[in-house]
């Protein structure tokens, strides 16, 4: 009989889960089953790297520090989730990532003054309003943001996750755009080459390409902090 009756408090617990789950709005149903991690001790640049990647020509291991003037690589289908000061980053497989001082006569210090995507797929997410982020196509001031981009050589695909941004393309100084997000909502194409005020395109077609909201809370708690959206 106490068989039965554990069986059958079970069945309306996972039954109670499923229904709270259908309740929930679409942005907290992954806040349910997704637990994020703590933050990362000051101590501690790697959250986690899957395959291999390099840092300044030398493979990444747990112990690995990560700066400002570091150049990140990773091999086809790695990844790589790692945290510099107060930025946290999600490198994914076949990128060449440098990361720029603030101020090239600051050596120690952890700040960023920008990232240069020259090929591959980055998560980053930082409250730094100071910072650029560069690709082979394009130029994008960051002004406190979650933001995803894979950089290729003729164009970037690039989504606000959330916060404001200045975007511009590299081969045309009158091709601009500001983005204000505040979930994933103007997704752009930045290409190197077309007509005048012409190389920035709407991606919303895409959608939310190679990235999800869980990734977000995952980076920022690893430095202490949730997206606006969660």
């Amino acid at each position: 009989m106490d068989q039965n009756n554990q069986m059958r408090r079970r069945v309306l617990q996972g039954l109670g889960a499923l229904v709270l789950t259908a309740l929930l709005p679409a942005t907290k149903v992954f806040a349910a089953m997704f637990t994020p991690p703590q933050k990362l001790p000051e101590s501690q640049s790697v959250y986690r790297v899957k395959g291999r990647a390099w840092v300044n020509g030398k493979r990444v291991n747990a112990g690995t520090r990560i700066a400002p003037g570091d150049t990140v690589k990773t091999a086809a289908g790695s990844e790589l989730v790692f945290v510099v000061g107060d930025h946290a980053m999600l490198l994914r497989g076949g990128s060449h990532l440098v990361i720029e001082r603030k101020d090239e006569n600051e050596i120690g210090s952890l700040l960023i003054g920008g990232l240069r995507l020259f090929a591959g797929k980055l998560l980053s997410a930082s409250r730094n309003k100071g910072l650029r982020i560069a690709t082979p196509t394009a130029t994008i001031g960051i002004r406190g943001t979650g933001v995803y981009l894979e950089a290729g050589r003729d164009k970037t695909y690039f989504c606000t996750c959330y916060g404001e941004v200045d975007v511009e393309a590299n081969g045309d100084a009158s091709s601009k755009e500001s983005v204000v997000s505040a979930h994933h909502d103007k997704p752009l194409y930045i290409y190197g080459k077309g007509q005048p005020g012409q190389c920035i395109h709407d991606a919303n077609r895409m959608g939310q390409l190679n990235h999800n909201d869980d990734e977000l809370v995952m980076v920022e708690a690893l430095v202490g902090r949730v997206p606006p959206f969660a």
